[in-house]
């Protein structure tokens, strides 16, 4: 999965500026929690992609990529799982 591979090739401690780089964080005030999540998801996403494109990952891979992750999230959520967590 792209997100893990993301966090273990950024997880350094000289890599400080790299998080920078690649992570924006949302802004938390004026915001109802659908709209947050929505958001932070939206963020997340942007900034993998200028990851994937930065790291020479063609535009359509970053796509296809992305598409099959959300997917299997999707395909893999329980709610009744999610309920107790």
């Amino acid at each position: 999965m792209v997100f893990l591979e993301i966090i273990l090739m950024t997880d350094k401690p000289n890599d400080v500026f790299e998080h920078d780089l690649f992570i924006t964080e949302f802004p938390k005030k004026n915001f109802g929690i659908v709209d947050y999540l929505s958001g932070r998801v939206h963020f997340a996403l942007l900034d993998q992609m200028k990851f994937m494109n930065t790291s020479g990952m063609p535009v359509e891979q970053i796509k296809e990529t992305i598409l099959s992750n959300v997917s299997e999230i999707i395909d893999n959520f329980d709610p009744e799982k999610s309920k107790s967590s």
